[in-house]
């Protein structure tokens, strides 16, 4: 009868979690963020398009967005531990590898599948294993660990930037793989599966928990989940969000530097982005676990949009950078919302596999937009009309994320 009570005498592993997650999540989103970095240097060595040139980010996306599935259903069923080790591996060596290209093949050996493959592991073992730590903070503590994310998005792309300037983009994936490989791999290894695993239990189920309830870990199943009308308002939402902030990630950099910006200057665009999204994660997923995490994903549509209008109709430095700031907090309150809703919505009986099956939606848009914005600007020869596709995606994104707030919880599609 004791089982579902925590002893509060004791230092909660949980937060070690908490933290290991959020060291991971940085290291590993630091090289993946920095594309848009090394776009231009590579693009002007080999004299590709950027179609083609952003087409790697593109297969290392779809990949990402087919195998989080599998990572979900591997979390649940073997843990994080092993999920990491093997895409900390991954990851590590694609970028590594990429120093040696020397062809088109190389770049979607190299980024497409190697740091695909290894991106799929970055995000939901990482997250859905926090859930399952905490009941009560659970949006905080998502928000803190999916900050790994911002964190490595602020300080990635000034260092890219003068490490390219200084050592040249070759050496510079050396130095950014070998910190990857290295630092996934050793931290992987102290990352519990869940508290049952050692003994403990969630924290705050002693707290909204009776004795004789269920455990936290009740829920829906997968087969019950996808017969719920809000699922599949909430599925296209992540394709929403995805596009836009890999839209945004790959091509902001040269869009500033088509505008006479300085590299390092448009390198800080990306920066703020970031590192506003760390502030997003945190003060968005603490806000979320008082007044619910359908409303932070609102209002994360409202601000990727603004930001997406003034980016279009600005060519001034300052302005670009509060757009940045502005997008990140958005996209940041987005991110944070994911998981705890999909908690509130379904339940933690899948919640790994269901939320690997919304980073398919997620990272479908993130295929898909970065390749698209760099056709159109190879046909306008201008990033304009691309970006305001970016606002137009943005706002359906809003309109559906108002409908959940509207919708039945486990509504059923007859």
């Amino acid at each position: 009868m004791n089982q579902y009570f925590r002893d509060t005498s004791k230092f909660f592993y949980g937060y070690i979690i908490v933290a290991i997650s959020l060291i991971i999540m940085a290291l590993m989103w630091a090289g993946h963020y920095s594309f848009g970095v090394f776009f231009k240097p590579v693009l002007n060595e080999f004299g590709w398009t950027r179609a083609t040139t952003s087409g790697a980010f593109s297969v290392a996306a779809c990949l990402n967005a087919f195998l989080t599935i599998a990572m979900g259903w591997l979390t649940d069923r073997f843990g994080p531990r092993i999920v990491m080790t093997i895409s900390g591996t991954l990851l590590g060596l694609g970028f590594l590898l990429m120093s040696q290209i020397n062809s088109i093949y190389h770049l979607y050996i190299f980024y497409g599948i190697f740091v695909g493959i290894g991106m799929s592991g970055a995000f939901i073992p990482l997250t859905s294993t926090v859930a399952k730590w905490f009941v009560k903070r659970r949006g905080l503590m998502t928000g803190i660990v999916t900050a790994g994310s911002g964190t490595g998005g602020l300080i990635s792309p000034p260092i890219a930037s003068r490490l390219i300037i200084n050592y040249g983009w070759r050496l510079s994936f050396i130095i950014f793989g070998s910190i990857v490989l290295l630092g996934v791999i050793l931290l992987s290894q102290f990352i519990k599966k869940d508290p049952r695993s050692i003994g403990e239990v969630p924290y705050g189920a002693n707290q909204i928990k009776k004795i004789e309830d269920k455990p936290s870990i009740e829920g829906l199943s997968l087969k019950e989940v996808i017969h719920c009308l809000k699922f599949w308002i909430f599925f296209p939402t992540g394709f929403c969000y995805g596009y836009c902030v890999f839209s945004i990630m790959v091509h902001i950099v040269p869009h500033a530097i088509e505008l006479k910006i300085e590299p390092v200057q448009a390198a800080n665009i990306l920066a703020s982005m970031g590192g506003l999204s760390i502030i997003g994660k945190i003060l968005m997923g603490k806000i979320g676990d008082n007044i619910g995490s359908r409303y932070i994903l609102i209002f994360g549509f409202i601000l990727i949009f603004l930001a997406l209008i003034t980016i279009v109709l600005t060519r001034n430095i300052k302005i670009l950078l509060l757009s940045g700031a502005i997008f990140g907090f958005g996209y940041g309150g987005i991110a944070v919302s994911h998981s705890p809703l999909i908690a509130e919505m379904f339940g933690l009986k899948a919640h790994g596999l269901i939320f690997g099956i919304l980073n398919l939606s997620v990272m479908t848009g993130g295929a898909l937009g970065p390749l698209l914005t760099g056709y159109i600007f190879d046909i306008t020869k201008s990033y304009q009309q691309a970006f305001l596709l970016c606002g137009g995606i943005s706002l359906i994104g809003f309109i559906l994320a108002l409908f959940l707030k509207f919708i039945k919880k486990y509504s059923i599609i007859s």
